[in-house]
Order: structure tokens, then C-alpha cells, then sequence
């Protein structure tokens, strides 16, 4: 884990990890129980954690861009990745790709 945190591409791995957990959670646990089970508490509460690790998201992948001259065209893919269930963690596939790739150089 403190491997991770070390470069700006590991922080955007931990951060989109979550940010796809909490899709998840947002999806298949706090909307059922809004609309199934008429409790609306928990899309408020999971729907702010996920907003909140959306926009972090999004910031570490611009911090991303600008350190490691990505095309704009990788930052149009993180951000349709975050509106994906699961869409993150295949994004993370290929940024820890691309971590191993520039950790040999």
C-alpha cells in the first residue's frame, strides 16, 4: 500500500479503486434499498462519499496528465471509466501496466 501512495499514478490507482467501490455500492446496495425498501439515508450518505471520490478522482487523473504528458485522450477514457460500473477497475489494469512500464525505465 505505501508503494502505492509514493507516485501520482499509484494515488490515482487507490483513488479510482474506491471510486469504483463506491460506484458499486452506490448502485447495488443504496439505490435498491431507496426504491425496494423506501430508505432513502443511504443513497445521501454513499451517493456524497461517491461524489466527493469522483471529483478526487478526477483531480488526480488532471494532476496525471500534466506529470506524465498523457494524451488527452486517456483523461476522456478515466472519465467515462468513472460513470462504469467496474469501468475503473479496468482502468487500473492499465495504469498499473503503465507503472510497472515506467518503473523500468
Amino acid at each position: 500500500m505505501q508503494d502505492m501512495i509514493r507516485s501520482s499514478i499509484g494515488r490515482l490507482r487507490l483513488v479510482g479503486i474506491l471510486e469504483g467501490i463506491s460506484l458499486l455500492v452506490l448502485m447495488g446496495i443504496a439505490m435498491p434499498l431507496k426504491y425496494l425498501a423506501d430508505k432513502p439515508g443511504a443513497v445521501t450518505v454513499v451517493g456524497w462519499i461517491h461524489g466527493l471520490l469522483f471529483v478526487i478522482f478526477m483531480i488526480a487523473v488532471i494532476i496525471v496528465y500534466f506529470q506524465r504528458d498523457w494524451p488527452f485522450k486517456k483523461v476522456i477514457y478515466a472519465f467515462i471509466a468513472a460513470f462504469l460500473p467496474f469501468g475503473t477497475f479496468v482502468f487500473d489494469a492499465h495504469l498499473k501496466e503503465e507503472e510497472i512500464i515506467h518503473r523500468a525505465h
